[in-house]
């Protein structure tokens, strides 16, 4: 048992630590040669890196883009947040997330010219690869920091918050400001990028995708386990099998799609003859939380 937790922990911030190489290093190849930019506060940090560069005297250091350091602090009242008010589990994840941003795009050196030179191309190319880098960070139950934090400290306080809106008027702030220092072409890319980022998220971060599971077991433990490891709610009532006549323990219960490998991992080792049936994309009425 404390293998199999130490395996999960370690593909935890292998997830982690991986999906954010691929989102750090998709922004550095194929957003910032096209001098687009990206959403959120890593957008914000190249903006004002850019902004420096172009309107004032500032010598910015040889060998060092300033976005990526400054994109971690502006993170830190963030963490402070994250620390005291969501988990230190979301803290330490994030720091790690941001560490691994920080170095990327503060030191792996940024094409001179770019990897693909079509626009629409770099930003498909480029939404997919951030999209999908981030979407493993958020499977594996990290953030990327930046208004991902924000958004699970407001979920948590509001009911009906809704992380999309704030995150449309924030960047939407944002590429408005990009189009008034820069050009409206390198916004308009710049929100195309972002849309394709978003679409992409949402198909990879499976934390999303809420799923109904129908268990026929043998034993009462495992409905119970269920409860207590994932911290949902169940339902559960006795059954006969018609075919053999015996007694079976049925259980159902709402999680994401992510909680449903969790839930066959238990079946594993609590009830292996256990029968499973998942039903994906489920709409619900009633009290139900997303699961960082």
């Amino acid at each position: 048992m404390k293998k199999i937790k130490v395996n999960r922990y370690v593909k935890r911030y292998a997830y982690i630590i991986g999906g954010t190489a691929i989102y750090a290093l998709g922004v550095n190849l194929f957003v910032t040669p096209m001098g687009y930019f990206s959403s959120g506060i890593v957008g914000t940090s190249q903006l004002i890196r850019a902004a420096l560069s172009q309107y004032t005297n500032v010598k910015l250091p040889a060998g060092v883009d300033i976005a990526g350091i400054l994109n971690m602090l502006f993170n830190i009242p963030l963490f402070i947040l994250a620390y005291t008010s969501i988990s230190r589990k979301v803290f330490f994840r994030t720091l790690v997330s941001l560490a691994v941003q920080t170095l990327i795009f503060s030191f792996v050196p940024v094409p001179k010219t770019p990897v693909i030179d079509n626009a629409l191309t770099a930003c498909l190319i480029g939404g997919i690869i951030t999209g999908a880098g981030i979407g493993l960070v958020l499977q594996a139950s990290g953030t990327g920091g930046g208004l991902d934090i924000l958004g699970f400290y407001l979920t948590m306080k509001f009911k009906d918050f809704s992380l999309g809106k704030v995150s449309i008027a924030y960047n939407a702030v944002l590429y408005v400001f990009c189009a008034i220092l820069f050009n409206v072409e390198t916004a308009i890319y710049s929100i195309i990028y972002m849309v394709i980022f978003s679409l992409i998220i949402d198909r990879t971060h499976l934390q999303n995708i809420k799923s109904q599971v129908t268990v026929l077991g043998t034993t009462e433990k495992l409905p119970r386990i269920v409860t207590n490891q994932l911290g949902r709610g169940v339902t559960m009532w006795d059954g006969i099998s018609a075919y053999t006549d015996n007694h079976k323990v049925i259980f159902t219960t709402v999680v994401s799609k992510f909680e449903v490998g969790e839930i066959r991992r238990i079946i594993d080792e609590i009830d292996p003859t256990a029968f499973m049936i998942v039903n994906e994309g489920v709409h619900i009425k009633g009290k139900y939380n997303s699961h960082l």
